[in-house]
């Protein structure tokens, strides 16, 4: 059986070896330094076994690991996953010939991310419920699960029961649950339609289960008590499905990098500012300016800053930033402005804070590479990237987010 040796890791965590054909072979689970074989299946690798066993090689904390689709790199030491994500930022930035102080790499810990969607169904003798399964639809079940809060974890019977309720042995409900200070926010998609009796059942559901709020498609069922996020000294409430950061350590680690870079600025631009994740902390001592295209989200980021008391003043506007970025004129007012877009990034708004006299940005991204591509942009108009600040909230899978500041040279 051919051997592979394991040259380094890919964007997705598999590891790769030169194919045959001297092109890459993706070995899921694998480590660079690895003598694997195994059977190859286009350009991934199946049924591996470890020939030579790296030594940065670990038992994984999880007995789900190698069943489950939920994480990726369970298998590697601490320190390796560390190193090779501020690599692959690194390596970003330099395909656009920047380079910059990249600072250690903050890792959230275990049992904290905050929100997750698990599958659930209905079985012949009740439901299950779980993620899905590495590469597969099956559901498998994760009462040891390492990843998530042990509130989440306590939802997974919640989860189960809805399933029961609204759907069919042939279909799956996707199950999103929340944390928040007051219980569980839950929005279910996938379901049955929506009629008298289901609303009832699923209605007591809520008051039984101590949700906080369920949504069913599009449509709150129930909100029991408001399921509120805090936001600096502001409670928000944000609408069913919005966006919210994986854990609250990383939220805490990157807030920490945007306060650092707008530091001292006294009117403030936030761009992407979905329920005010980044706004109502900074209004603390900057007056704000918060754009964002979700109305909805827009409408709870004001309503936690009028609850809030100490905020300076706090202005939104509800603005598409893709197909009307914020102009020059419109950013003059402002002395440092914040970005937090997407995984598409920010590529119109870029353009313009290029051309604009704004002195600083902080900008937070979740895509080291469309982050490198808008770099590149502001470096170009005469900004210097002072720093970058990586983030690990989605410990054990592949994904980096970063915080980094921009100067006016």
């Amino acid at each position: 059986m051919t051997e592979y040796k394991i040259e380094r890791l890919g964007l997705h965590g598999d590891g790769i070896a030169v194919g045959p054909s001297g092109g890459p072979v993706f070995a899921p689970m694998t480590l660079p330094g690895e003598t694997v074989t195994g059977t190859l299946d286009g350009s991934t690798l199946r049924d591996i076994r470890i020939v030579t066993p790296s030594s940065d090689r670990v038992a994984p904390p999880c007995r789900h690991f190698r069943s489950c689709g939920g994480c990726q790199l369970q298998h590697a030491a601490a320190p390796v996953v560390a190193d090779w994500k501020t690599e692959v930022v690194r390596l970003a930035l330099a395909a656009h010939d920047i380079e910059t102080q990249i600072r250690p790499i903050l890792t959230s810990p275990a049992q904290s991310r905050r929100r997750a969607t698990v599958a659930a169904k209905r079985t012949k003798n009740g439901a299950m419920a779980g993620f899905h399964g590495r590469a597969s639809d099956i559901i498998i079940e994760i009462p040891d699960c390492k990843l998530l809060d042990p509130r989440l974890m306590a939802g997974t019977p919640i989860a189960e029961e809805l399933a029961v309720l609204g759907t069919s042995r042939k279909a799956a409900l996707a199950v999103t649950m929340t944390t928040s200070e007051s219980g569980l926010d839950v929005q279910v998609s996938g379901g049955k339609p929506l009629d008298g009796s289901l609303r009832m059942r699923l209605g007591s559901l809520c008051e039984k289960s101590g949700i906080a709020r369920l949504t069913w498609g599009d449509d709150v069922i129930a909100v029991r008590t408001p399921p509120i996020q805090r936001f600096g000294t502001a409670g928000v409430c944000p609408p069913p499905g919005a966006f919210l950061q994986a854990t609250p350590q990383g939220e805490a680690a990157l807030l920490a990098a945007v306060q650092e870079a707008v530091s001292g600025a006294r009117r403030i631009v936030d761009l992407f500012a979905g329920s005010g994740t980044f706004t109502l902390p900074l209004a603390q001592d900057a007056e704000m300016l918060a754009v964002e295209g979700e109305v909805a989200m827009l409408d709870a980021l004001d309503q936690g800053w009028r609850k809030a008391d100490g905020l300076k003043t706090v202005r939104h506007a509800a603005r598409d930033l893709f197909r009307r970025p914020l102009l020059p004129d419109e950013l003059k007012p402002f002395d440092a402005a914040v970005l937090d877009p997407p995984r598409a990034g920010a590529e119109a708004q870029t353009a313009e804070l290029a051309r604009a006299d704004i002195a600083r940005i902080a900008y937070v991204s979740c895509n080291p590479v469309t982050f490198a591509r808008d770099a590149a942009r502001l470096v170009e108009a005469g900004f210097v990237l002072d720093w970058l600040q990586p983030v690990d909230q989605f410990r054990w899978s592949p994904h980096i987010e970063t915080a980094a500041q921009f100067s006016r040279a």
